[in-house]
């Protein structure tokens, strides 16, 4: 699960677009321990009503921001930032977090979620060890009219020497949508790729991508939809990310490639990796206006994960079925806030949250 802080690119944390889950640099706990430090909320009946519901999965995502694992704490953050008022007394505390990961989340949600009076509480972030995390300042206090570091990007877009540090201020851009980027994004991808990979390289070209269609390029799409294509294994995570850019950016166009790479099959009758199909599920859910029988396709895909021991796949269900919005999905989202995985409990509060801005959790969200 994301998918907006240091979103898809490993080394740091997913992004507010896309999955919760996958957060490579927290992946550290206070404690070792595999248990849950937290203790979701008791099942309750189908008569509670659905704003007892909501409150619930507040109170338990709550909780959750200050779990012993840092990914579940950077995770809760991120849910809990579709209802920012109940994050008033969380980011201050967050944003001085131990973990880089935590404290990237929690800037880049003030940032998102325009709490600028937290936004002076970013400024040590400007200084701090992890370039994800001044970055993740920089967006904040940009995204609250505080230019005064917003030319920093352009040093991390294309000098710093971690091409996924590039990547991610090519995405900081994006969200900032200042038109004034295009050129020096398009500057980012004429260069080379330098001592990265051909893979690290694609990614750091598909996050340029982005960043370009969210200023105005519809051409970017291409670009985009070519990357579902998968012709190697190590073209799996620019596939993984492209789906996820193609949700974000609500490319309708993009449809019927993100319905082929769910239904692929090879030669051998082998699907897609399950990561890929249930991303590609959350983009179209995401993309709405479904047509006869989309919905009810996308429930048997998430279905067909439901149980998968991967408590990361798990999570990409309950995302899914969160986008899906209908009241059958918030039905089993409930009974996955006691999933023995707090990354899942997220992962499903998320969806419930998401679920309810419809405000009676019914129908398909537009």
């Amino acid at each position: 699960m994301t998918n907006q802080a240091t979103r898809r690119v490993t080394g740091a944390v997913i992004g507010f677009s896309a999955s919760l889950i996958a957060l490579s640099a927290c992946s550290g706990t206070r404690k070792q321990r595999e248990s849950a430090q937290v203790q979701p909320p008791p099942t309750q009946s189908n008569e509670v009503s659905r704003s007892v519901l909501r409150e619930d999965t507040i109170i338990l995502l709550t909780r959750l921001t200050n779990h012993e694992n840092a990914q579940v704490r950077a995770n809760a953050i991120e849910a809990l930032s579709i209802v920012p008022s109940r994050l008033d007394a969380i980011l201050p505390v967050a944003l001085g977090d131990e973990n880089a990961g935590v404290r990237t989340v929690a800037a880049m949600t003030v940032g998102k979620t325009r709490s600028c009076e937290l936004a002076p509480l970013c400024e040590p972030l400007l200084h701090d060890p992890s370039p994800f995390a001044r970055l993740a300042a920089i967006f904040a206090q940009s995204a609250c009219d505080d230019e005064r570091h917003t030319e920093e990007l352009a040093y991390f877009l294309l000098k710093h020497e971690s091409i996924r540090v590039r990547a991610q201020a090519a995405f900081v851009l994006g969200e900032l949508g200042n038109a004034s980027s295009t050129a020096l994004l398009r500057h980012a991808a004429a260069q080379g790729a330098g001592r990265a990979s051909d893979a690290q390289y694609r990614l750091l070209q598909l996050q340029i991508a982005e960043a370009l269609a969210k200023l105005g390029d519809e051409g970017q799409r291409d670009i985009l939809v070519a990357a579902l294509f998968v012709s190697r294994p190590e073209d799996l995570e620019a596939t993984a990310l492209a789906t996820q850019i193609l949700g974000e950016i609500q490319s309708r166009k993009s449809a019927p490639e993100l319905k082929n790479l769910i239904a692929y099959r090879d030669e051998q009758g082998m699907a897609m990796p399950a990561e890929i199909r249930l991303g590609a599920g959350v983009a179209l859910a995401r993309l709405g206006g479904f047509g006869p029988g989309d919905a009810e396709r996308l429930s048997e895909l998430a279905l067909e994960y439901a149980h998968n021991p991967s408590p990361l796949l798990r999570a990409q269900v309950a995302i899914l079925r969160g986008q899906i919005g209908r009241s059958a999905e918030v039905e089993i989202l409930r009974q996955m806030l006691n999933d023995r995985n707090p990354l899942v409990q997220v992962a499903a509060g998320s969806g419930i949250l998401r679920a309810s801005i419809s405000g009676d959790f019914a129908g398909i969200r537009p």
